[in-house]
């Protein structure tokens, strides 16, 4: 019996040793990369983690004197004021749309000049126009703002009077709701398309060059290269990053919004997105629990919106999913 029982416990003891010794040994064989990623998760670890029970304050009547966690308890009460006032459905499909534009239409321009680059021979010439392309992405949204209004002003603005001096007729774009969709795209791929594009060539420059030269002394073409070797190389970086970016498909750039439409009531009907319509509703009264109301609503939707896209890439491509 008491060898049995000696047994027993080793076939069960030694698999759980076993996982230890492996979990430990990963651990030391890539010590070197986790304390490079020491600082990343120390920084999400303070500001995004420890942050989260803050989050009861949108379900609070917040007091300055209390505190978050001694304010008077209200429930729902504060979701209401998104809810109740009949604009969540044009923000929301405004801000979808916005973002959706943003995504497919970026992703592709990005995905499009990163193997554009890589075909080019010239060092001098590729590094040139990465940082070309890269700097609109550190341009402040107040100067890009200010960079657009100087252009489209129809008092002032550099097209206008090019357009008036040749004799044609300049558009008031201020006062044209149905223009500025395709401006915000515009200024938007603009500043975003530099930094995905320097992401997509360095995700070029990891792939086996073997397999390029291999191609090209078997008779592919350039396009042929692009199709069969490039592109299916990208596909894992694409589908990352597209997960990333539907995770905040209700989130707008508030910056870039308020700065190019300001406070301008007749562009609202195409522009107006959720940031903006809560900033001007509460930047009177301070209510920082309606607006915490609106952020945690957000977060909400676009984590669910990151489970079930990450669950059809999973049953898709599952080396492809975030997990």
């Amino acid at each position: 019996m008491q060898l049995d029982l000696q047994a027993k416990r080793s076939k069960v003891s030694a698999p759980t040793l076993v996982h230890k010794e492996k979990f430990w040994y990963k651990i030391s064989r890539n010590r070197t990369l986790l304390l490079m990623c020491f600082p990343a998760i120390l920084f999400f670890f303070i500001f995004s983690y420890m942050p989260m029970p803050g989050t009861y304050i949108a379900f609070t009547k917040f007091n300055y004197n209390k505190g978050i966690f001694a304010s008077p308890f209200i429930g729902w009460k504060n979701f209401q004021f998104l809810f109740s006032n009949g604009q969540l459905l044009l923000l929301l499909r405004n801000t979808v749309l916005y973002n959706i534009v943003f995504i497919l239409l970026g992703n592709f321009l990005q995905v499009v000049f990163a193997i554009l680059l890589n075909e080019v021979m010239s060092k001098w010439f590729k590094k040139t126009t990465q940082s070309m392309m890269f700097l609109p992405y550190f341009i402040s949204d107040v100067l890009v703002s200010l960079l657009v209004y100087n252009l489209i002003n129809y008092d002032y603005g550099f097209i206008s009077d090019t357009v008036r001096s040749a004799g044609g007729v300049m558009p008031k774009y201020y006062s044209m709701p149905g223009a500025w969709p395709f401006i915000i795209v515009l200024v938007n791929l603009w500043k975003g398309t530099g930094y995905g594009t320097v992401i997509y060539f360095a995700a070029i420059t990891s792939i086996d060059t073997s397999m390029l030269e291999a191609a090209k002394v078997d008779g592919a073409n350039g396009f042929q290269r692009i199709r069969y070797i490039l592109l299916p190389c990208l596909k894992p970086t694409v589908v990352i990053l597209l997960l990333f970016a539907v995770g905040g498909i209700v989130k707008g750039n508030f910056g870039l919004f308020y700065n190019l439409v300001g406070n301008n009531s007749l562009l609202f009907n195409t522009t107006d997105i959720i940031e903006t319509y809560v900033y001007r509703a509460l930047m009177n009264n301070f209510n920082f629990s309606q607006g915490s109301a609106v952020g945690l609503f957000q977060s909400v939707v676009g984590f669910a919106i990151v489970m079930v896209a990450n669950g059809v890439v999973k049953r898709i491509e599952p080396e492809y999913s975030l997990f």
